[in-house]
């Protein structure tokens, strides 16, 4: 075994379904955490942003339990760690941010003990924790990912992006748990619903493999799981409706939500009257929301050179100075 002295991690956020592939389609965007993991004679905890507020610092913390299970699996032994991070990524949003903490903590874990892991045994770790493929394989791999989960084994096919493609994310200033996300979803399906997701999600799938964008309204329609998270998200059923007529080529419930997505052309020229819609349409329903511009993520989890600290150290010094 190789032990470094210490790896620091950059992995993006994601969100999940993008309309009607639910649990199976995943895209990572352009909004980050940082994480450093040392080899320590005790283990400590240094957790900065206000994303990471109220998150344990002892051996129950997630990227702890993670971290072991790695070493458990590949056989060595790391009992106690120095662990450091910062994130861009809000908590409870639907925009992956428990699986980018799973996949921070598996990469740093991995990487840290010289990479005996392959990215293909990460993703089934990921996914056994997260239950879901979507999230944790876009995050480990960057761009969109189709995957399929039998419980023990993820089968996937990364898409590049198209070029042109941008998104356009409305965050509502309140979180939503995904597990009362999910209670609300029936547990059988008419026949027709049924076909209908198929039916979008497999066109959805070609026009981001083809770069049909022309095809993207459309392919986002879902019966499976949004209608009924409509309740729970004040004005996601009105911008599913209507967000195209403002420019968007598409929109969909982010993951569990409450975030909205809309994807866009990155040359339409009613990008700024997109967002303004977003933000009226919530502020009438009585929401604070933020909106973010995101790019997909091309590179997924990256390991950084161990001297280019600076995009990890720059946020941590500057919250301490601040």
């Amino acid at each position: 075994m190789s032990l470094q002295q210490r790896v620091i991690v950059k992995v993006p956020a994601s969100t999940a379904n993008l309309g009607p592939g639910f649990d199976t389609l995943g895209m990572a965007l352009s909004l980050y955490a940082w994480l450093e993991m040392k080899p320590a004679e005790q283990t400590t905890f240094h957790l900065h942003g206000d994303h990471l507020t109220g998150l344990p610092t002892d051996k129950s913390n997630l990227i702890y339990e993670v971290a072991q299970m790695v070493f458990n699996e590949a056989g060595v032994s790391v009992p106690e760690l120095e662990i450091s991070m910062y994130s861009e990524i809000p908590l409870t949003r639907g925009l992956g941010s428990s699986a980018s903490a799973i996949v921070g903590a598996l990469s740093a874990a991995n990487a840290l003990i010289g990479t005996p892991l392959s990215d293909a045994k990460l993703l089934d770790m990921a996914t056994s924790l997260e239950k879901h493929p979507d999230n944790v394989g876009a995050s480990l791999y960057g761009g969109i990912i189709t995957a399929a989960w039998d419980g023990s084994r993820v089968d996937h096919i990364r898409i590049e992006p198209h070029q042109d493609l941008q998104t356009l994310v409305i965050v509502p200033d309140f979180e939503l748990s995904t597990s009362k996300a999910r209670n609300v979803i029936p547990q059988q399906f008419d026949k027709s619903d049924v076909i209908h997701n198929i039916s979008r999600s497999s066109l959805l799938v070609a026009a981001l493999a083809s770069g049909r964008l022309d095809m993207i309204q459309k392919a986002m329609s879902d019966r499976i799981h949004q209608p009924y998270r409509a309740s729970l998200v004040p004005g996601m059923a009105e911008i599913l409706e209507h967000a195209v007529s403002h420019g968007a080529l598409g929109a969909a419930l982010s993951g569990a939500g409450p975030t909205v997505l809309t994807l866009v052309d990155r040359h339409d020229t009613r990008k700024l009257e997109l967002e303004q819609y977003l933000i009226d349409t919530m502020s009438r329903e009585g929401i604070a929301a933020s909106a973010l511009w995101l790019d997909p993520d091309l590179d997924g989890v990256t390991v950084l050179p161990d001297q280019d600290e600076s995009p990890f150290m720059d946020r941590v010094k500057g919250e301490v100075n601040a």
